[in-house]
């Protein structure tokens, strides 16, 4: 799929096709609709603080509720987003590490399925340098967090670089994912 200032080309579309309906054709050859689109690109940030936010963003695309959860849920097992939800500044509810290990090449993926299956880590990383993979905890303190670290190093055979926030920086990571 083209990202950024690449343009991504669309099907045509047929007689009556809404456009939350067209379908657009990926460089890997999936398809997403407008309505993806949208919901990728538009609902980085902002995401609505409300009763119902499913509802409040269908609102705004023009369709129903059922439809923007079934697409989310979609989008989610396609890969194009990892987790739907919010991000909290560190440490303001509960307690949270960056953390990294050296783990040799031919297990890498092995150590990384053990990271991710911890329900306090919400995502994994590879890097390459010598410390290749990073991961966040979360837990409701920070003895539940030192216990996270200390049972991966144990189940891995791998020690755990833990790497507390010093000091906080804001980085916005939304971008466009697509030109208009």
């Amino acid at each position: 799929m083209a990202v950024g200032n690449a343009q991504v080309p669309t099907k045509a579309r047929g007689a009556g096709e809404s456009p939350c309906e067209q379908t657009l054709d990926g460089a890997d050859g999936s398809g997403l609709s407008a309505l993806d689109r949208r919901l990728l690109d538009e609902f980085q940030r902002d995401f609505p603080l409300c009763a119902r936010p499913y509802a409040a963003m269908a609102e705004q695309l023009g369709c129903d509720e059922s439809t923007v959860i079934e697409r989310l849920g979609q989008l989610q097992r396609q890969g194009y987003a990892s987790r739907v939800g919010p991000v909290f500044r560190p440490n303001r509810l509960g307690a949270s590490t960056l953390a990294a290990m050296a783990v040799p090449h031919n297990r890498l993926q092995q150590v990384a399925d053990l990271v991710s299956s911890y329900r306090e880590v919400n995502h994994n990383y590879e890097r390459e340098h010598h410390f290749n993979l990073w991961f966040v905890v979360t837990a409701h303190d920070a003895q539940a967090v030192a216990e996270v670290l200390a049972g991966i190093q144990r189940e891995s055979g791998l020690a755990v670089m833990d790497l507390p926030l010093t000091e906080a920086f804001h980085i916005d990571l939304g971008f466009p994912l697509w030109q208009t």
